[in-house]
């Protein structure tokens, strides 16, 4: 594919995306006239638009990619701002700063040759950020996985999971299990005495799967899924807000109006929504206790309906596949790993709160990924695609170097 075939081909897919945040967003305009609203209608619009065309321009990436990851980011930022005016603005802010961090990730994947030695020091990083809430956190649905800082407040565990993939992809690239091993576990550790399991189970199965791609034993990989069985009998054992998620999740009608409101009025919202929605800014989502964080997929489902709830789902599984094939492409097994690891972790997370909101599985206090409000989420998540975006880039300069390779023999000849 040449550069001007690349060029249209993220035209075509940004160009009805950014129709489509335009249209809603003026929706929402002639409905309060506020001035904001339409400022919103035309700025989110047309960073997604050049973020997802300008921007490989001057950076190489996978521009699929690159476009389905800044949908999903300004039809976060819809969403909220449809919901939450505030929030949605500051989720614009954050989408800002999120791209921000993807592109230093891309950066740092393109170099890592340069830095490696880094590993360690990241590592320790990544160990003493993780402990920050166990004895300065705040406590918020169970778990004490918050701090505050100069009044802002974020999750270290989502940022330590840019972290964890750098280490992990490192370390299991040299075949050094156990280093490998440890930091994870210490991570997992301090996940438990912060009671955040939904975050550990993340961890634990990036963990596990990434071992998994690194060594192919079964054996391992057997011992892990006991492991994982052990750890939710012990920790379903140990913690009461766990055993009261698995209560709900079995019948959330036996208390419909305290411990199981969340679930059964997510249910009603996405029935309500039928196949084409109640349309945007006339949903009752909104009575979802949560509902920007938890439940954003309800409210999606609840406007927009049960076809664009599964085109939310395809974009998502897109994403992940078209990570499988850079993995797939990859010349070195860091890389190779590094983005297994990154489409693995977005695709799992997806599940679970997606799951969690349809009821096929417990609940856990885990966001959808670039849609959910939270900076240190979003920018976390976008920052992951920078790592992954990394690789890709890696791919294209050494299909370039081939390619150069190839024609200074065809002249040699």
């Amino acid at each position: 594919m040449t550069a001007d075939t690349g060029r249209d081909d993220s035209r075509r897919l940004a160009l009805p995306g950014a129709v489509f945040l335009l249209s809603g967003f003026l929706l929402l305009a002639l409905k309060d006239f506020y001035w904001l609203t339409f400022a919103m209608a035309a700025l989110v619009p047309l960073v997604f638009y050049l973020a997802s065309v300008a921007l490989p321009r001057f950076i190489r990436a996978d521009r699929l990619i690159l476009c389905l990851v800044n949908f999903l980011c300004a039809l976060g930022v819809l969403a909220l701002y449809r919901m939450n005016p505030e929030r949605g603005i500051s989720q614009a802010v954050n989408y800002f700063f999120g791209l921000v961090g993807m592109v230093l990730c891309l950066m740092l994947v393109r170099y890592w040759h340069r830095v490696k030695w880094m590993v360690p020091l990241i590592a320790l990083g990544a160990l003493l950020l993780m402990a920050l809430p166990v004895f300065f956190g705040t406590e918020r649905n169970g778990a004490k996985a918050w701090v505050s800082l100069l009044g802002v407040s974020f999750q270290p565990s989502e940022i330590v999971k840019v972290a964890l993939l750098l280490v992990l992809s490192s370390l299991l690239a040299r075949r050094r299990m156990m280093p490998a091993l440890l930091f994870s576990g210490g991570c997992l550790a301090l996940l438990m005495l912060q009671k955040d399991l939904g975050t550990a189970l993340l961890y634990y199965g990036i963990t596990l799967l990434m071992v998994f791609a690194a060594t192919s034993s079964v054996v391992l990989l057997a011992l892990g899924a006991v492991g994982a069985a052990a750890g939710a009998v012990a920790g379903y054992g140990m913690f009461s807000h766990v055993r009261r998620r698995v209560a709900i999740w079995r019948n959330p009608w036996l208390d419909y109006q305290d411990s199981g409101y969340q679930i059964v009025q997510s249910l009603v919202a996405m029935a309500n929504g039928g196949l084409w929605g109640t349309g945007l800014g006339l949903g009752n989502a909104g009575v979802i206790p949560e509902v920007e964080t938890d439940f954003i997929f309800s409210a999606l489902f609840n406007e927009f309906g049960v076809l664009f709830g599964i085109c939310v789902i395809a974009v998502y599984l897109f994403i992940f596949l078209r990570g499988v094939g850079i993995a797939l492409r990859s010349h070195s097994k860091f890389h190779t790993l590094l983005a297994l690891g990154c489409s693995c972790l977005v695709a799992m997370q997806t599940f679970v709160i997606i799951g969690g909101n349809i009821k096929l599985i417990p609940l856990t206090g885990v966001t959808l990924p670039f849609i959910s409000y939270g900076g240190t989420s979003l920018v976390s998540s976008l920052s992951i695609m920078g790592l992954l975006q990394g690789v890709a880039n890696v791919n294209q300069q050494d299909i370039l170097e081939d390619q150069l390779i190839a024609m200074v023999g065809e002249e040699g000849a």
